[in-house]
């Protein structure tokens, strides 16, 4: 029995929803995703991927309107909202909802916060678009993940765009109508696929869904029209991409159970899965201080996915190393970290990393849970050291403070827009539903850049 009227009730409800209506832990959760996000794109800001970008795309820019945050540049807010995006993503630090492995924020918030430069718009009616948008994106990702994902699809950028979209569509106050031909035509745009993943281009992913949902949200409010069943049409989105549809995960309890209260925040700049063997190897670090010499070899068990995911024995680059279980597990042996300096070409290059993730082992255990992890260190005077981690930190059972995002967002900006601007951004930032122009935000993002 085919499904009716899916893309209608969502985008009613996108278009209509009360900002009285969302519960207080939502509307703080949706401030939460909106600080990480804002750290992560300031912090990702000097990255190759985006002075590539820049490069390669600004000279195609209309009006300078919209600011490129932790830089001087500003670009038009489809523009702006293509490079925040991907500056937001580069360093694979942001948000996750774990049910679709989705980084929510990045599609929707790039795109808000450039619009939100080019129209006065209220802190408070910001958030309450994030939040439209971060549901929007995530009941479609639930609805076709993971057969979605299985095939081969990155389904930030292929949801994103609906996000991006409805987020926009809502600060332009569009109606039922435009917001189901909004999401049509951000639907017909849906793209990014899994093959990119250790390239610059998953970065661009998210960039893209922001651009082109803003660019669908601007179209529909000019009357250029779309198909109404984008999301259940036969040959609409659900069955062209994935061959799971369960779009009961769209429509019901719109209103009443709300993904933003799903989402997480990483304490680790790499792919998810890996996150267990992280936090265990971390520990072992902490514990033992072991060097590379004492190491005979390392054993890891952990879920499939892993291996699918993160399965690159040798990592060439910084991009391919957060794509690497070896090179996380033999860094976070050695130096306890897996922050963004973790990932980069000289982490990946260094010669004693090259050398210690030969060593490592993988044995995939279809019985682990993907979000847990078992490490075995075998040290040269015969000690084994093992950590089972059922849960790492930065998952719901373990999840970060507000104070574990602030620092988190202190350690990247501040080497970016300095301690200064870094204390008045990120106060701005915990403020977000009381500021009476979200604009603020970015202009703070670009003081004392180099």
């Amino acid at each position: 029995m085919s499904a009716t009227g899916i893309t209608q009730t969502l985008a009613s409800w996108a278009a209509g929803l009360s900002r009285n209506t969302i519960p207080s832990s939502v509307w703080h959760q949706g401030v939460r995703s909106f600080v990480n996000w804002l750290g992560c794109a300031v912090g990702g800001s000097q990255h190759a991927t985006v002075e590539r970008a820049l490069s390669a795309l600004s000279r195609f820019s209309g009006p300078p309107k919209a600011t490129i945050l932790g830089r001087r540049e500003r670009l038009d807010e489809l523009h702006a909202a293509l490079i925040n995006g991907i500056s937001s993503h580069v360093l694979d630090y942001d948000d996750t909802h774990l049910k679709t492995i989705i980084h929510p924020a990045g599609p929707v918030a790039s795109a808000l916060l450039a619009v939100a430069e080019g129209q006065p718009v209220s802190g408070a009616d910001l958030l309450t678009a994030f939040i439209v948008g971060l549901e929007v994106e995530c009941r479609i990702g639930n609805a076709v993940y993971p057969d979605h994902y299985d095939r081969g699809w990155h389904i930030t950028g292929t949801t994103g765009v609906f996000g991006a979209a409805a987020a926009v569509g809502r600060l332009r106050g569009l109606d039922t109508q435009r917001m189901s031909w909004a999401m049509g035509i951000a639907g017909t745009q849906s793209s990014g696929l899994r093959e990119m993943f250790g390239t610059m281009c998953k970065s661009f992913h998210p960039g893209r869904a922001a651009q082109n949902g803003a660019a669908a949200a601007f179209l529909a409010e000019a009357g250029f029209d779309s198909s109404e069943r984008v999301l259940e049409a036969p040959r609409g989105f659900a069955h062209v991409v994935s061959t799971k549809q369960d779009f009961d995960e769209i429509t019901q309890g719109l209103g009443e159970r709300w993904e933003a209260e799903l989402n997480t925040y990483k304490p680790f700049a790499c792919g998810i899965v890996i996150h267990p063997v992280i936090d265990g190897c971390c520990q072992i670090h902490r514990e033992f201080r072991v060097s590379a010499r004492d190491i005979v070899f390392v054993e890891l068990r952990v879920h499939p996915l892993v291996l699918e995911l993160t399965g690159k024995r040798e990592p060439k680059t910084g991009l391919e190393g957060k794509f690497s279980v070896y090179h996380a597990a033999a860094y976070a042996l050695l130096r306890g970290d897996g922050s963004p300096e973790a990932f980069t070409d000289a982490a990946v290059g260094d010669p004693e990393m090259v050398a210690l993730r030969a060593r490592v082992k993988v044995e995939v255990d279809p019985a682990i849970h993907e979000a847990s992890a078992h490490i075995a260190v075998t040290l040269s005077d015969g000690r084994r050291l093992q950590r089972s981690v059922a849960a790492a930190i930065g998952s719901l059972e373990k999840p970060l403070s507000d104070k574990d995002i602030t620092d988190k967002f202190q350690r990247q900006t501040i080497p970016v827009i300095g301690s200064d601007a870094t204390n008045r951004l990120i106060d701005l930032a915990w403020q977000l539903d009381a500021l009476p122009d979200a604009a603020e935000l970015a202009q703070a993002a670009a003081q004392s850049c180099p």
